[in-house]
């Protein structure tokens, strides 16, 4: 099993990359492999509503920036975990350019590579902003059939960089416990596909606005 992790901080070992570590370090004690890819510092796009993802089943927009990459690594991988920085109390704008455009061609391109698979946000910050940001990246989750993993507290670390992050020790404890809650729900899943307990039925989906139904 493996987990794939995105920190969306265009610093590549701050406050949450030291979050995911410790995330990370807790899943390795529970045999679970994950990987930390991270937004990096490169312009990136957002989404242009092009819906060539359709068809594509990628981004059409390429992967100068990694998004397609991500996609590649998303379609194997067990359960995810995104993490963000908290910037004017929301998630980092790459972060969430890069997730719009993941979620919306890996939801959206029938391949339904998030479908029941766990997922769990993680935010970072000094100080505030951190459960409005910790809102915002679950409803990417909540809009794709993922199950959200929670822990002991709502999912955040404080500092102003990656060592006084280490030392917000409930935020460290939060982390290993979203860990093994994720573990646990991986192990079950497991469990209980090997039992032969079946998915659930899934309807064509019935999409409308308020006027009237969705026009192409």
């Amino acid at each position: 099993m493996k987990v794939l992790m995105l920190n969306g901080s265009p610093h590549a070992a701050g406050t949450t990359f030291t979050a995911l570590s410790e995330v990370a370090s807790a899943l390795a004690g529970e045999g679970i492999e994950s990987e930390i890819v991270q937004v990096g510092t490169k312009p990136l796009n957002g989404c242009t509503a092009c819906l060539k993802c359709r068809t594509l089943g990628r981004c059409a927009l390429g992967d100068s920036d990694g998004v397609n990459s991500f996609l590649e690594k998303a379609a194997g991988a067990d359960a995810f975990v995104f993490g963000a920085p908290v910037h004017y109390a929301g998630p980092a704008g790459a972060a969430v350019a890069f997730m719009d455009r993941v979620f919306y061609a890996g939801g959206n391109s029938g391949k339904g590579m998030f479908y029941l698979k766990p997922a769990a946000a993680v935010v970072a910050a000094r100080r505030g902003g951190t459960t409005a940001a910790f809102d915002r990246l679950n409803k990417y989750f909540t809009v794709s059939n993922m199950p959200v993993i929670s822990s002991q507290y709502w999912n955040m670390v404080h500092g102003a960089n990656g060592e006084d992050a280490k030392k917000d020790l409930e935020g460290m404890q939060t982390m290993r416990s979203l860990a093994r809650n994720m573990a646990w729900f991986l192990k079950c899943k497991e469990a209980g596909e090997k039992a032969g307990v079946p998915l659930p039925k899934r309807e064509e989906q019935v999409r409308t606005n308020f006027i009237g139904p969705e026009r192409a």
